[in-house]
């Protein structure tokens, strides 16, 4: 995004305005995708609510246990006589009808405390990503019919009133094959959350980013999908559903305008106290063509030596190299031959077989 320091802005119409913004520096954040999924999951247990069984569910029973002598288990017993529940195991949790172990208690630590540096880390990296349209795409969303990400429509947006405006809005602007892929996705849920308010399932569609409510989330809030969030107040359960970056986001002209003013830039301070944007430690991830590069290896060795090659390490046994021997021991040279000498007089005065290895031996 880096390469593009200015952004297109586009009319309800779909048609390019003369009004264009630069690019915040938020969208320049580095893109962690362990962080975002660590914040994530940390944030979305806030949102649970306690449960926990009856305190007497279980042991409501009138039973008692046989005790010792009857060839049964001790474990407690129905009372009575002529049902089929009479004698049954009571109590336990490995009897029918009877309590849980460890049964649920609402005092579980459920809300996790997340640290607000490490929140505006995962939501900065999280906009970021927003502005990638590979990761968009990757995510699922519907961007070929888009002219640009990000995509910054302008504040006319902000004030429509109808359904049917902002859905020829999202048709103008090449955003509406979003909706009709979540449309299409929508479909029952199988299991048991059919019966727990929830028979549907469908997918995420375009995140509206506004800075300022003139009618404009009663009029996107019946179109499925599609989520709205005040730019003063971002989300990161919106900007990344299911700990997924690339979202697709429609800026309002405003709202993308303010971004500087709330996570600052270089020149601009951030309206959190105390807060600065966080920054790549390197500007190029290719290490290793930095790491080889003329420059570099220039810096490392002297003028002069930058093709010399290490000194080759002599790996073979002496014992049965000549000239590896000669180079440990130049001496093995002047022995071979005085020793070779030695065998050559005994050679001619004609010895048998057996002195002559004797005298090669010694």
């Amino acid at each position: 995004m880096s390469a593009r320091p200015q952004v297109t802005v586009y009319g309800v119409d779909g048609q390019k305005t003369s009004a264009a913004l630069p690019l915040p520096a938020v969208f320049k954040a580095p893109i962690r995708a362990d962080i975002v999924q660590s914040v994530f999951t940390k944030v979305a247990k806030n949102k649970r609510q306690a449960y926990a069984i009856s305190e007497n569910t279980g042991m409501q029973h009138s039973a008692e246990s046989w005790g010792p002598g009857r060839a049964v288990a001790r474990v407690p017993r129905i009372a009575g006589s002529g049902t089929g529940r009479a004698a049954q195991g009571a109590f336990g949790n490995m009897c029918r009808g009877g309590r849980m172990f460890a049964p649920t208690k609402i005092w579980r630590r459920w809300h996790v405390k997340v640290n607000r540096n490490e929140k505006r880390y995962a939501t900065a990296s999280a906009v970021a990503a927003s502005a990638v349209p590979s990761l968009v795409t990757a995510r699922g969303h519907r961007i070929e019919a888009v002219s640009e990400i990000p995509l910054v429509v302008s504040d006319e947006f902000e004030s429509v009133k109808k359904t049917k405006d902002a859905i020829a809005i999202l048709k103008a602007i090449g955003a509406h094959k979003d909706v009709i892929k979540v449309i299409k996705s929508r479909k029952m849920r199988a299991g048991h959350g059919k019966m727990r308010g929830r028979r549907f399932t469908q997918r995420r569609g375009p995140l509206v980013i506004y800075a300022h409510d003139d009618g404009l989330v009663k009029a996107l809030r019946n179109i499925p999908g599609i989520d709205t969030c005040t730019v003063q107040a971002l989300n990161l359960l919106q900007l990344a559903p299911g700990s997924h970056m690339g979202r697709f986001v429609i800026w309002t002209q405003s709202a993308f305008g303010a971004l500087d003013s709330i996570y600052g830039s270089e020149t601009v301070k951030s309206s959190k106290s105390g807060y600065s944007l966080p920054k790549n430690v390197i500007s190029n991830d290719d290490y290793l063509t930095i790491i080889n590069s003329a420059e570099v290896q220039a810096s490392i060795r002297p003028a002069g030596q930058h093709h010399q090659k290490r000194a080759h390490v002599v790996k073979k046994n002496p014992l049965k190299n000549k000239q590896v021997l000669l180079r440990l021991n130049p001496y093995a040279r002047a022995f071979s031959e005085k020793k070779l000498g030695s065998v050559k007089k005994v050679a001619a005065k004609g010895v048998k077989k057996e002195a002559f290895l004797k005298v090669l031996k010694n």
